[in-house]
């Protein structure tokens, strides 16, 4: 006699996923129904999900967002120490050239999480939004995106560096049709420094892919991520066309409002064609 087969749903969860089937085949020694041997094998298909990891930047550059529509889900690398660089500053083009827009944070010790680092005063938001206005009232999309813009720098109270800029990112993933969850490293209480960090993110995260940029090329260790079974992909930078810029000569590494005051709803034309899956 053949054995039987069936296929059946699983409502149970297998190493965090949720299986699509289980085949359930029934050997038979005998006609006795008591020698009857069943055995479950669960058919575990597991989804892809790409994550990336950033520390979280202040209004940082169309990369940065690249990276963020690119994977399934974006971690603010918020419980690693504090350096001061674009976490609390970014650049924005002026026609006296590029100018630096810098939070002011209290002073830190050298062992400070980002999480930990606060902004000195409010006074740097007026200061921050009159540069912005100064430089960009005249860009073609500036009236598009001026109310949220001023609500962001002006309207807002958040002193914690992690928190500001936060704010800001969600809001121009909105602008800009990205709808990648963000979420604070802090919250998965991983383990360990750099690669071992790394990797404790993307078990607790249930990652298959770990995008990351060229910089990391440095430290990262492949091997130790490939061996836990996550790939590693690469950012590519290289391409970006230049936009309708103000202020000459072109330069792509400023703060994201250029590109959406700029270029506003098309703004996506100037990033990758396609995200980097």
């Amino acid at each position: 006699m053949v054995p039987p087969k069936a296929t059946i749903p699983v409502n149970s969860i297998v190493n965090g996923h949720q299986p699509f089937l289980v085949e359930q085949e029934i050997k038979q020694t005998s006609w006795n129904p008591r020698q009857q041997e069943n055995k479950l094998r669960a058919v575990v298909s597991l989804p892809e999900k790409i994550i990336g990891i950033l520390q979280p930047n202040y209004i940082p550059w169309k990369g940065y967002f690249d990276m963020i529509r690119s994977v399934d889900e974006f971690i603010l690398l918020d419980d690693v120490q504090y350096t001061h660089d674009w976490r609390n500053r970014n650049l924005i083009k002026t026609k006296h050239g590029l100018k630096w827009l810098t939070i002011p944070v209290k002073a830190m010790g050298l062992h400070t999480l980002i999480s930990d680092v606060r902004a000195v005063n409010t006074c740097w938001r007026r200061k921050h939004w009159n540069a912005i206005v100064h430089s960009y009232a005249r860009a073609k999309y500036f009236d598009l995106y001026e109310h949220r813009l001023k609500e962001l720098f002006l309207h807002r109270d958040e002193m914690f560096i992690t928190g500001i800029n936060h704010a800001f990112l969600v809001e121009i993933n909105r602008w800009l049709n990205i709808s990648t969850p963000l979420t604070l490293s802090s919250t998965y209480h991983a383990e360990g420094r750099k690669n071992e960090k790394i990797l404790n993110l993307c078990k607790k995260t249930g990652a298959t892919a770990y995008l990351t940029g060229p910089s990391a090329a440095v430290y990262l260790d492949e091997n130790t991520l490939n061996d836990a079974g996550i790939e590693v992909r690469w950012m590519d930078y290289s391409n970006y066309p230049e936009y309708q810029q103000r202020f000459p000569p072109f330069e792509h590494r400023v703060s994201i409002l250029d590109l959406v005051l700029n270029e506003g709803p098309g703004a996506l034309n100037y990033l990758n064609p396609e995200p980097c899956r």
